[in-house]
């Protein structure tokens, strides 16, 4: 996606197109002709194409993949937590929030919406583009539309539950109907649906990175997983596992890695770049540049204000059948066997040996620092998640010996022994997929929608076991901290609209 992501720059200037509507008029009703608008801009197939590829960036900004979902996905999860002496920062990861407002509750959801108000625009003008023989260009990049508008919506809903669910372009006077979870799903599958009919398997060259079929298919998948709808689900990732496209790449590492993006193993994922001077100053903007390595990095390295439970190191007890350790720990986290960026942990001035820091999307391979421009691609879904969700599927619709042989795929890529199909109850293979998933996956903003799925967190006996591996569940309240608030902010704009229970 080294391509694709710098195309990125090239439409910027469409911000105050894809924003706003229209504009007031000064006294002298001047117009300027090289400011683009709504009603000049949206003519030619090639201002869809910039359109489109500006639905994506809102992706890239720190409110979004860029920095602060990570906080709402994995440290609010089991799998992390903070320390930050910012304490409203740590606080918002153990479920305290006061501020209704604060960055990892409001910038998640403005971006989510730029990014829903720009696919909206897309899928309102580009219709009336005419494309001349072009029609499977036009109907690509309105599907490319309705799957970004999706994906946005999956952050919104699995992160506030209710939330507005908006179809048309929107001024500062719009107030739109809040859906439920229910309706959002329902929303999220008809957008999906239409993608999934109009995008192409892959891409070339510069485009490489924009949303394809497999991308539509199995995030509808993931749709389905969350409203326990097994067999849908089923039929999704089943087309996604024989379409043949996919396959896990032999290096586990190579995952989350600049050498390995948009690789046989990723489905979607997001690309970020950096630009490094000859001083080693980085002057990639704050929109191409990935921020989580620096508020994950390691204390001394980066700001540490995101860390794993210790739990989640000893997780990772399963051997190779050479009697080794799961090598997916190594690249998971950072431990005092190993060197933090080049030096140990007692050359670190770290005095807890047991202490473990994030090592799965930093950049400690290749620098001796961290900073807010990581170019390592977030994979938003690849195919190792396909095959663990297929297993779940089936064993839910009561088929545990089905689901061995594709966690088997999954842990042969680590040398790990395989399971014996057969021993396996439905009850104890769904433990064992909360492990699979979790030693596989962890880090990668999948543990919080696994948790909701699971049930884990709509019982109270379900949070006190998470609370003997996460302390910070103490403070989980049931029905009330499922969903983080709604911003404030628009709440504040909008009497209708209803604050999540609780708050």
């Amino acid at each position: 996606m080294k391509s694709f992501k710098f195309k990125f720059t090239s439409v910027l200037a469409l911000s105050g197109v894809l924003l706003a509507t229209g504009c007031q008029k000064n006294l002298l009703d001047q117009v300027n002709p090289n400011a683009p608008s709504t009603s000049t801009f949206f003519k030619t197939p090639n201002d869809a194409i910039l359109a489109t590829t500006s639905c994506y960036d809102p992706f890239h900004f720190e409110g979004s993949y860029g920095r602060w979902i990570h906080f709402d996905y994995d440290l609010r999860s089991d799998e992390g937590f903070s320390n930050s002496p910012w304490t409203d920062l740590a606080n918002s990861t153990r479920f305290i929030i006061i501020d209704y407002n604060f960055p990892t509750v409001g910038s998640p959801w403005t971006e989510a919406y730029r990014g829903v108000y720009r696919c909206n625009q897309v899928l309102n003008n580009v219709p009336a583009i005419d494309f001349g023989t072009e029609t499977a260009l036009k109907n690509r990049l309105l599907g490319e539309a309705h799957f970004v508008r999706a994906l946005y919506y999956w952050n919104l809903i699995t992160l506030w539950g209710n939330v507005p669910l908006i179809s048309e372009p929107v001024n500062a006077n719009s107030r739109e109907a809040q859906g439920t979870v229910q309706q959002g799903w329902d929303f999220m599958l008809a957008d999906l649906k239409a993608a999934e009919t109009t995008l192409p398997v892959s891409y070339t060259g510069n485009d490489v990175g924009r949303a394809t079929k497999g991308a539509a298919q199995t995030l509808m998948g993931k749709v389905y997983m969350q409203q326990r709808k097994w067999a849908e689900a089923q039929a999704q990732f089943q087309k996604v596992i024989d379409a043949g496209t996919y396959a896990l790449v032999p290096n586990y590492e190579d995952n989350f890695n600049v050498a390995g993006e948009n690789n046989k193993e990723s489905i979607f994922e997001i690309g970020f770049t950096s630009e490094l001077q000859g001083d080693g100053q980085d002057v990639a903007g704050s929109s191409l540049g990935s921020q989580r390595a620096q508020f994950f990095g390691a204390r001394q390295v980066g700001w540490c204000d995101g860390q794993p439970r210790k739990w989640l190191y000893n997780a990772f007890s399963d051997l190779t059948v050479d009697g080794k350790p799961d090598p997916r720990r190594d690249v998971t986290l950072l431990s005092s066997s190993m060197l933090v960026y080049g030096k140990t942990y007692a050359q670190r001035g770290y005095t807890d040996n047991s202490e473990v820091f994030w090592r799965k999307y930093q950049n400690d391979k290749t620098r001796t620092f961290e900073n807010y421009f990581s170019p390592i691609d977030f994979r938003v879904m690849r195919y190792a998640d396909v095959l663990l969700m297929q297993a779940e599927a089936l064993n839910e619709q009561g088929q545990p010996a089905a689901a061995v042989p594709l966690i088997n795929q999954v842990r042969a890529r680590v040398g790990l022994t395989p399971l014996v199909a057969g021993t396996f109850t439905q009850a104890t293979m769904k433990t064992q997929l909360l492990h699979e998933r979790n030693t596989e996956l962890c880090g990668e903003n999948t543990r919080w929608p696994d948790l909701q799925r699971s049930g884990l967190l709509d019982t109270q006996a379900g949070v006190n076991s998470i609370a003997e591996r996460d302390p910070d569940y103490i403070n989980y309240v049931i029905g009330k901290s499922l969903y983080l608030p709604i911003p404030q902010a628009d709440i504040s704009l909008d009497p209708a609209l209803k604050q999540n229970p609780g708050y």
